[in-house]
């Protein structure tokens, strides 16, 4: 099977590149190792997005939420209207496994079949990648990278890793649900992007003792019944039932190396792309979305890379004169 273009990732920013290559009648597959928006999809269950419904928009399909904020659950329903209402080409539960450049042409390999592709487009996320604490008991059943949400944690001890928008809402609403919340903070503050109007709560239950917090602190070693930490005031043993290392996540560096693409040499490990094209050190090899960040999650979102997709087509559309 030959395309114009493969479309790695099925994600908003994904969708978003297959709504620009329908628009230029360009034949194009979007595979996805998971469902359609995965990313979206695995967050937790009650959760709200920071932005407001009209900066998560593509496509020009209107996207309407009861609130001032949409949910996950309204934004599953959204994007899947999208891809209905553009009829995209979606390969779900595909995994690719190899992107091999031969001449002037892409072998894309995947679970189930193998393509031919003149462009290939990585937008592919993060979240399948939690950055690890690499102490000693990460592997036990008790520590979780990821919430879905807080009713199984109720009345428990629980440690929350973190000081970003995940580690606050996760601290809250397990609290919300009966836990003994302890937060354990490698910084000597909560993170300034925490959330406007969740800030204040965060803060005023820690100041008031109900959700304890230990800041300038990491955790050394994890057992079954509790945790150990390294605080400025010196090694703590708290007692602990569950662990939720809410630490972020970072891109598939494995999958994008073997393609061929090239990274910057700080800590950040920003993979080389053309600033207005997007185009990786590997001619034809394009990124798109969060992707793009590196290790600075925090960079691109849906709302700040929808127009990845445009400059990317511009230049598919201009440079081959299609």
């Amino acid at each position: 099977m030959e395309f114009n273009t493969i479309i790695i990732g099925a994600g908003p920013i994904g969708l978003t590149c297959g709504i620009e290559a329908t628009k230029r009648n360009l034949s194009y597959i979007i595979i996805d190792k998971g469902c359609i928006v995965n990313s979206v999809f695995n967050y937790p269950v009650n959760m709200t997005f920071f932005s407001t419904s009209d900066r998560l928009e593509i496509g020009g399909v209107p996207f309407v939420s009861h609130g001032d904020k949409p949910t996950r659950r309204e934004a599953l329903e959204y994007y899947r209207r999208v891809a209905d209402a553009w009829k995209l080409k979606i390969n779900t539960y595909e995994k690719v496994l190899s992107i091999e450049k031969k001449e002037n042409q892409f072998i894309i390999t995947t679970s189930k079949s193998d393509y031919k592709s003149e462009n290939v487009i990585i937008s592919t996320g993060f979240f399948d990648y939690p950055n690890l604490l690499n102490v000693p008991g990460e592997d036990l059943p008790k520590v979780y990278h990821y919430f879905k949400e807080a009713h199984p944690f109720a009345y428990k001890k629980v440690a929350v890793i973190g000081a970003g928008n995940s580690a606050v809402d996760v601290a809250l609403e397990t609290f919300r649900r009966g836990a003994e919340v302890t937060m354990i903070i490698r910084e000597e503050k909560l993170k300034d992007s925490v959330k406007y109007w969740v800030k204040p709560d965060i803060e005023n239950r820690i100041k008031e003792g109900s959700i304890k917090a230990f800041f300038n602190s990491v955790v050394t070693e994890i057992k079954e019944e509790e945790i150990i930490i390294k605080t400025p005031e010196g090694i703590k043993t708290l007692e602990n039932d569950f662990v939720l290392a809410m630490t972020g996540y970072h891109p598939d560096y494995d999958f994008l190396s073997k393609a061929g693409i090239k990274f910057s040499s700080d800590e950040n490990k920003i993979p080389v792309f053309n600033q207005e094209t997007f185009q990786t050190n590997v001619e034809g090899l394009f990124l798109a979305g969060v992707v793009c960040g590196g290790m600075e999650t925090n960079k691109w979102f849906i709302e700040n890379s929808r127009d990845h997709a445009e400059k990317i087509f511009s230049y598919i559309t201009q440079n081959k004169n299609l």
